[in-house]
């Protein structure tokens, strides 16, 4: 069996508004949000479960991401991903189901940024990680291997591999 991967997608660029929730993404955005799905077809990525902000610009960069991929499921929309926290987003990976290999989480900053500088165990690669402590833009994917099942993950528990900014 491969061994479990997280994907951290920050949603891509959005445009300004009134309501948060509300924000589309930009021209940019759009373009950025196909591209996130182009590098993961390219790295051999495809979630088999999608955990999703309900927020429209993350919405919308799971819609344009997964039109470059085949048979991805459905995604999820959690609330819990959009309240921003790192314990919020950590409960939703948690309940990811037992089978699932490759776990993607398109949420938005601090949470997001955050859970990534946390996660690593120290290992994998030093330029990724010198990429995450510069910060995480819009449309950022940070790729995590995870030695044991979601339900597991902790700070410090997984190893990132990669950490990418497609289309820029």
């Amino acid at each position: 069996m491969q061994p479990r991967r997280l994907l951290l997608i920050r949603h891509a660029t959005a445009a300004d508004g009134t309501v948060d929730a509300d924000r589309p993404l930009t021209g940019s955005g759009v373009r950025n949000a196909g591209a996130i799905g182009a590098w993961l077809l390219q790295a051999e990525l495809t979630p088999d479960h999608v955990l999703v902000s309900p927020a429209l610009r993350a919405a919308q960069t799971w819609e344009q991401a997964g039109t470059r991929l085949d048979g991805v499921p459905q995604p999820v929309p959690d609330a819990r991903i959009y309240d921003n926290t790192v314990e919020q987003v950590l409960a939703t990976i948690r309940e990811a189901p037992d089978d699932a290999g490759i776990v993607a989480v398109v949420g938005h900053n601090p949470s997001i940024g955050e859970l990534s500088a946390i996660l690593g165990d120290g290992g994998g690669s030093p330029e990724a990680r010198r990429a995450v402590d510069r910060g995480f833009p819009a449309g950022g994917i940070a790729v995590f291997v995870l030695p044991g099942p979601f339900a597991a993950v902790e700070p410090g528990c997984a190893t990132l591999t990669d950490f990418v900014v497609p289309g820029d």
